[in-house]
């Protein structure tokens, strides 16, 4: 009896366990039960269209165009004449076999790339003959068409999803295309849309015999959304074209809103190269690591630079706040400023200026070293601390977004470096002093800036006193941007006041001082050139003096300001020479709309000239480039 009433418990538990197990995978789970794992059901993608890109004025920057791939599911695949279809697809059978065992490797239950972007010919014929390979097809793509030749490191280019994202990411299946630099990775989920899925039911034969659940889970494809950006593409066009022959990066924002109107590094590359057939080759070739042009790097947004002279303009306006000096305080320049009782410590000065008072006015016009080194020992040395000096100054300079991420839109960045008293403590042993760091007087010694951070201190400059975080962004889909981070105002911790000594100088750079040579008739131009100190480098085995780096900030008009501007010229020498008229150039183009006739001299001068050369003299002979004008 008890025998009998076991084996009639047991059956009537694991009928109730074969029920409960039914019913969670049937209904519980079956809503949410993802038939791709199921190889009775074939899905069918249709991609959307990838939003299209703008400039500021609504010139189209990025389009789309059809592509085809050929798609594999390897668990589908059954016996083929392995030969005739490598024919079809001219490769070779060991091509065949790698591609295939990669897609295995994949996911033997999921379709993935196994040939892409057919030549629209090979498309044609191709497609009438796919039924006789099952687990093969065809399947259409998006990818990116570049009308303007410009601007190539703030779009970014798409690349295929790799393995491991299309593993941990269930919207990619691998060999899909993605945004991998530029607004296109910062805004893949904008502009990728959604695409959408049919699922098909297959028989025993493989055969599609009709929708998966009467198409109930199909889904529609979404295309992407639009972006306009807010940079102006026949600036950046012309900047591109100043910039021929010559490596740096130009940042020119708009000072009312943050918006960025060129953003430029130099050397760059034509963005149609990374699309197409032959991506592979172009993108080993351009993000090679021994390509001493680097045409991938950012240099307007990663390259940190010692500031140079444009510095001056900080500690300026520290000084003020901090009432070590005022307008009328003068200092006396002998040809330099000496630091110390060797003969090696003394800061030669360029002024032209000697045994006279200087007041801050003619030190900014003229930038002389040794006014602005007693001012920044007056800053350092305040209270007669140095320490609590330091850190002083450096609340102030980090306060204008300098030495640290500014927060705009795009995915490459660079800190730069403000040094604090922690990190001269560490370095001399709490034994240093305003002598010690007397070169961040004249923004050399350790501190490094990028060019956007350049140019977004000089917007708060031309603000007096506030910024707007830079960005690149300017509507989705014709919508403007209404975020706060970009539309809140940013104060620097100068008073207002401060500002407007500093700007009649920064007006009298161009009138009368290092950039009068490049002034605009009709334009108000505030600016302040800069030459930047390099470092010795060993090339083939000598020691070679790196030329000096070219610099200049500016914005205007000198009231209500309409432009600011960062111009960083490698190897460039006096900032008066190279970055003084391409930033005067580009002020008028953007201003004026072209180039007068009286300037037009200035701008064949600047498009023909190239450094080339130099860079080869500080490049090993492996790695140089042929001298070219572009």
């Amino acid at each position: 009896m008890n025998r009998s009433f076991l084996l009639y418990f047991l059956i009537t538990l694991m009928g109730l366990i074969f029920i409960g197990r039914l019913f969670q995978l049937q209904i519980i789970k079956g809503e949410t039960y993802n038939p791709i794992h199921n190889a009775a059901v074939k899905i069918e993608y249709d991609y959307p269209e990838r939003g299209y890109i703008y400039d500021r004025n609504g010139k189209l920057l990025v389009a789309n165009e059809l592509s085809y791939d050929v798609m594999v599911q390897p668990n589908q695949v059954g016996a083929i004449d392995t030969l005739e279809f490598c024919n079809l697809l001219k490769i070779d059978k060991v091509d065949f076999l790698i591609r295939f065992q990669r897609a295995e490797h994949y996911a033997s239950y999921l379709p993935s790339v196994f040939l892409k972007q057919l030549a629209k010919e090979d498309f044609a014929f191709l497609q009438e003959k796919m039924h006789k390979y099952n687990g093969f097809y065809i399947q259409k793509r998006i990818i990116r068409n570049y009308p303007i030749n410009a601007a190539a490191n703030v779009l970014g280019y798409i690349g295929e999803v790799n393995e491991e994202k299309a593993k941990k990411n269930d919207y990619y299946q691998s060999g899909e295309l993605e945004g991998k630099d530029g607004v296109e990775k910062q805004y893949e989920d904008v502009l990728r849309g959604r695409k959408g899925k049919k699922y098909l039911q297959r028989n025993r034969f493989n055969k599609v015999t009709g929708s998966y659940k009467n198409g109930v889970i199909d889904t529609l494809p979404e295309n992407g959304k639009d972006l306009t950006l807010t940079i102006d593409i026949d600036l950046q066009l012309f900047a591109q074209q100043l910039m021929n022959g010559k490596r740096g990066g130009i940042v020119a924002i708009e000072p009312s809103t943050g918006e960025i109107l060129a953003l430029v590094t130099s050397p760059s590359y034509d963005p149609n190269m990374l699309v197409g057939r032959k991506r592979s080759i172009n993108s080993a070739s351009l993000m090679d690591p021994n390509n001493p042009e680097k045409p991938t790097y950012d240099r307007g947004l990663l390259a940190a630079y010692p500031p140079g002279s444009p510095f001056k303009i900080m500690n300026a306006l520290i000084g003020l706040q901090e009432n070590v000096i005022t307008e009328q305080t003068s200092f006396l320049c002998f040809g330099g400023y000496s630091y110390g009782r060797s003969a090696n410590a003394f800061m030669k000065c360029h002024c032209g200026i000697y045994n006279s008072p200087i007041r801050l006015n003619t030190a900014i016009a003229r930038s002389c070293n040794s006014y602005f080194s007693n001012t920044y020992k007056k800053i350092i040395e305040k209270n007669n601390k140095p320490s609590q000096g330091l850190n002083n100054w450096n609340k102030h300079i980090t306060s204008f977004g300098l030495g640290n991420y500014l927060g705009y839109d795009l995915p490459a960045g660079q800190k730069g470096l403000i040094p604090d008293a922690s990190y001269y403590d560490a370095r001399y042993k709490y034994a240093w002093g305003a002598s010690t760091t007397i070169s961040n007087a004249i923004g050399q010694g350790e501190i490094l800036t990028t060019p956007i951070q350049l140019a977004n201190f000089t917007a708060a400059i031309a603000n007096r006193g506030f910024f707007y975080t830079p960005h690149i962004v300017k509507k989705i889909n014709r919508k403007i941007i209404n975020n706060p981070d970009f539309t809140s105002k940013k104060q620097t911790t100068i008073n207002k006041e401060y500002f407007t000594p500093v700007i009649e100088a920064m007006h009298e750079v161009f009138k009368t001082g290092t950039g009068r040579w490049s002034q605009v008739e009709g334009i108000e131009i505030c600016g302040k050139t800069g030459t930047s100190e390099n470092s010795i480098k060993m090339v083939d085995g000598i020691k070679v003096q790196a030329k000096d780096h070219s610099i200049l900030i500016a914005f205007a008009p000198k009231d209500n300001p309409k432009i600011a501007i960062a111009v960083f010229v490698e190897n460039g020498g006096f900032g008066s020479t190279i970055a003084a008229p391409i930033t005067s150039l580009l002020i008028e183009k953007y201003l004026n709309g072209s180039i007068s006739e009286a300037n037009e001299y200035r701008e064949r001068n600047i498009l023909m000239m190239s450094l080339q050369e130099t860079y080869n003299n500080q490049t090993p002979k492996d790695k140089k480039i042929a001298s070219r004008k572009e």
